[in-house]
């Protein structure tokens, strides 16, 4: 999701210092600097996020001729609060990680207050119970996943977000603390093949001075990695000249100063086809040179949201053009199909 800013110009950004704690050996280890993970979202047409199937990742990787390192997918509660193992287990046999959005919401509507995972509701401990036995599943599973709660936590569409929670007296505390509350109840199952992982927008919305991303940050301690989304225009009548750069640019500045040893990955990105405005062949070829550049060293891996939803297409393999840019960059030594 993004908010329509102005232009911006161009940035240098400084190499960042390297956390020297290791990984622990159960979690995914961090590509070297300039090496870059490569992970997808492998939705369907109009499916739920949690609907991910073999086939569609099968579509995505023929199409652009790279294996990926992370299969990005929802845990919606809606569904079901346990521990996602048998989407786990293909994800694995795939010889991926699987990246599990922990999702604790009522339905996939936005913009609207959460009436049972409310994030008071978490902090009274309601859900200790079904928190502590999604980590003795995680545990269970053995082999490293990431993870992440409060998926773009500065952006209204998510029920998380301050605006519906409080908004700038309590909204960003409340997020803080319920993130800390819900990796450290996991955690204490000992699940130790866990990465972390805080995500954000590239733009806040609202743009006001409360919902800034830095609000939202939990702390180093709960946090291993961090995640961002840039998106292009995600309809056909969407009026959205901003490019991935605009969207990186705005955010990476920012991420350095608040959390400069943590590796950065772009966790969500996507532009769909059918908008006059843009190109999504070309949106996609700019934004993935930019990435392989090293522009900004931070950032250690990328996954693309390949989707289509009702006028939006955004799947690879369905926009003409597309997968030829996909495998002419992928094919990159810089890119790792595989966890470390």
């Amino acid at each position: 999701m993004v908010l329509m800013l102005g232009g911006c110009q161009d940035f240098t950004f400084p190499v960042p210092p390297v956390d020297p704690s290791p990984p622990l050996a159960k979690q995914i280890g961090i590509p070297p600097p300039g090496s870059y993970y490569h992970g997808v979202y492998p939705g369907q047409k109009n499916l739920e996020e949690y609907q991910v199937t073999p086939a569609a990742l099968d579509a995505y990787t023929e199409a652009v001729g790279r294996k990926v390192a992370w299969v990005y997918f929802s845990n919606d509660w809606f569904a079901s609060r346990a521990f996602p193992k048998a989407t786990a287990e293909w994800i694995r046999a795939k010889g991926a990680v699987p990246y599990i959005r922990l999702m604790l919401r009522s339905s996939s509507e936005t913009y609207v207050t959460e009436p049972l995972y409310s994030l008071e509701a978490i902090l009274r401990g309601d859900f200790d119970a079904d928190l502590r036995a999604w980590g003795q599943a995680a545990k269970a599973f053995g082999t490293p996943v990431l993870v992440e709660w409060g998926t773009e936590a500065n952006g209204q569409w998510f029920s998380w977000n301050g605006k519906w929670n409080g908004g700038s007296v309590l909204g960003p505390k409340r997020f803080r603390d319920t993130y800390r509350h819900i990796v450290q109840t996991i955690r204490s199952s000992g699940a130790d093949n866990l990465t972390w992982v805080w995500h954000v927008d590239a733009y806040d919305d609202p743009a006001t001075e409360w919902n800034r991303l830095e609000n939202y940050y939990p702390g180093d301690d709960v946090v291993d990695w961090i995640g961002v989304s840039v998106y292009g225009a995600q309809e056909p009548t969407e009026n959205n000249p901003q490019t991935f750069a605009d969207g990186m640019n705005a955010v990476m500045l920012r991420l350095a100063q608040l959390a400069p040893t943590k590796p950065v990955v772009v966790a969500e990105f996507g532009v769909t086809a059918g908008n006059p405005g843009v190109s999504a062949v070309k949106w996609a070829e700019a934004a993935l040179a930019e990435i392989l550049s090293n522009r900004w060293p931070q950032v250690r891996g990328f996954a693309w949201w390949n989707e289509a939803f009702d006028q939006t297409e955004m799947r690879v393999q369905a926009i003409p053009g597309l997968k030829e840019v996909f495998r002419q960059k992928l094919a990159s030594p810089q890119i790792v199909d595989h966890p470390l």
